[in-house]
């Protein structure tokens, strides 16, 4: 494998656009980049962004026999009863403190609810459960459920 090795790239036109290496960080299109930290300038002034701690660390779309559609660091969904899923991640979080947001479609009645009402008091580390009702707060296997999960990855 080869190596390139330069101290700065810069496009043809002489502006600034193109990336700039000062060790760890970086400059592209007025995004500085510092490790896990990006600084954004925008109308407003500068903005710093972790970009670890900002981004989704699981997604799921499954539907109600707990059959994956599509998902990013889900290892299983399993069907624990009418309107309860329970998720297993494949990479594990650091700590319970992370928030799962979602939404379902498909409930009998005018709406569909999607809860963390843990029925089992499943939530940690490796994973969590969800409940799914309909309009009068009952249970239901809704038609399809779709989550995402914000914390630390262990």
């Amino acid at each position: 494998m080869s190596t390139i090795k330069v101290d700065k790239l810069q496009g043809t036109s002489g502006s600034a656009t193109a990336l700039t290496l000062n060790g760890a960080a970086s400059t592209f299109n007025g995004v500085h980049t510092v490790g896990n930290n990006a600084i954004y300038t925008s109308e407003g002034g500068a903005v710093t962004q972790n970009l670890v701690q900002g981004l989704a660390k699981a997604y799921l779309t499954y539907n109600n026999a707990g059959s994956i559609q599509d998902s990013f660091n889900i290892g299983s969904v399993t069907d624990a009863g009418t309107g309860e899923y329970v998720t297993v991640f494949t990479n594990n979080l650091s700590n319970a403190n992370y928030v799962t947001a979602g939404t379902t479609i498909g409930g009998t009645g005018n709406q569909s609810v999607l809860d963390a009402h843990q029925t089992n008091g499943v939530k940690g580390t490796t994973g969590y459960e969800v409940g799914t009702s309909d309009n009068n707060n009952s249970d239901s296997d809704n038609t399809k459920c779709q989550t995402v999960d914000f914390g630390d990855l262990a």
